[in-house]
């Protein structure tokens, strides 16, 4: 007779609030770990991001016969280009900027302006701390010692872009042996391939609705602050291009500084009329226009759109301000989209394909309509016998 030695217990499974402070702890160490290194992590996101949106270009390339070699190349150049039209607009804003400060600063209008303006404000009640912490903020030689930083600044964004160069290299003749992963793993690992092609898009005609929406957005602004006479019009322009992509608060960080200078050139009037101007643009364009573009590339909420930005910029540094979106998206597509329990957080986020088809209200209306459909005989009580249908 054979003695069967009885199975092994299968491992009880850590409780679910164990499960949650492991997965918060692990977070904690994967954010850390992006923080110390974001002087690394930053340019590759960049670079990512870039390679996404130029590879596009190799479809039809390879349509047309050409080499991969050549069409890679293609996408390699289309990248450099979109980095160097960035080198160049932030050297040409920097160099403007400490131009226009210094002229300021020289001509002594600045610091009577600022003079006048705590003056107001004192008159208002506002407390004399208050005013010299805005006066320290606002002082010529502080905003001389910002210019001057301009330069270290331009300095350290040409560094990163030196590793994005060498970057893009590398994910753009990646990229090319990737696209050959639908065909060869698709049955096996189907759902995760459709989940990068998704989140590839949305990424794509996030930027490019973004960058689109921008450009006339820094047209309208800079014809408008050079036709009332705003100093540094083509600087401010290209501030509003750039905070164009940062959601939510890219509209009031473009809008102080052409408005505090108006103010300093042309007193309240002027003033007004720079933020009546921005107001109007930016609402019809950016609230009104823009979203209908990008609500299919980007389900996010508005909360989490508004705190993605102050927590990747805090990660990662002010690029992780106009990287915001992809990040949370890629987030989401790694932890959440995964998980099928998880479907009511990434609803939480903003996700419509996570919704179950039919809206709520459907599924409640048509219990409502079965339950009338055969109502309750109120007439009848418990003490009557139940009809016997077979009679």
């Amino acid at each position: 007779m054979q003695v069967t030695s009885p199975a092994t217990p299968a491992p009880p499974l850590l409780p679910p609030t164990l499960r949650t402070l492991l997965g918060l702890a692990a977070a904690a160490v994967v954010i850390a770990g992006i923080f110390f290194a974001k002087e690394i992590v930053g340019p590759i996101a960049l670079a990512i991001v870039i390679v996404v949106i130029c590879e596009p270009l190799r479809v039809p390339l390879e349509r047309r016969g050409w080499p991969r070699w050549l069409s890679t190349t293609s996408v390699i150049a289309l990248a450099y280009g979109i980095l160097l039209a960035m080198g160049a607009l932030l050297w040409f804003a920097g160099n403007q900027f400490v131009r226009l400060v210094i002229g300021l600063t020289d001509d002594g209008e600045l610091g009577k302006r600022l003079d006048e303006f705590l003056a107001w404000l004192e008159s208002l009640g506002i407390t004399e701390q208050t005013t010299d912490s805005l006066a320290q903020a606002l002082d010529p030689a502080t905003l001389l010692r910002l210019a001057s930083d301009v330069g270290g600044t331009v300095l350290a964004v040409a560094t990163a872009l030196f590793f994005v160069f060498a970057y893009v290299i590398f994910m753009a003749v990646d990229a090319a042996r990737y696209r050959n992963v639908p065909g060869a793993f698709r049955a096996p690992h189907a759902a995760a391939i459709e989940r990068i092609t998704r989140l590839n898009s949305g990424i794509r005609r996030y930027f490019i609705v973004n960058a689109a929406f921008g450009a006339i957005v820094a047209i309208i602004d800079g014809l408008a602050l050079w036709w009332m006479g705003v100093p540094g019009p083509a600087i401010w322009a290209v501030l509003a291009f750039v905070t164009n992509f940062i959601p939510n608060i890219g509209f009031v960080l473009g809008v102080i500084p052409p408005a505090i200078l108006a103010f300093v050139v042309g007193d309240w009037p002027m003033l007004i009329g720079v933020i009546v101007v921005y107001s109007v643009v930016n609402v019809v364009l950016q609230v009104l226009v823009q979203p209908k573009f990008v609500s299919d590339a980007v389900d996010l909420s508005l909360t989490l759109s508004f705190f993605s930005v102050i927590f990747w910029t805090f990660v990662i540094g002010p690029l992780g301000a106009i990287l915001s979106i992809p990040l949370t998206l890629a987030t989401r597509a790694l932890l959440l989209e995964p998980n099928p329990d998880a479907l009511w957080l990434r609803w939480i986020t903003g996700d419509r394909t996570a919704v179950p088809p039919g809206p709520p209200h459907e599924h409640v209306a048509a219990a409502e309509a079965e339950s009338d459909a055969a109502p309750e005989d109120e007439s009848r009580t418990d003490e009557d016998p139940v009809p016997d249908d077979r009679a």
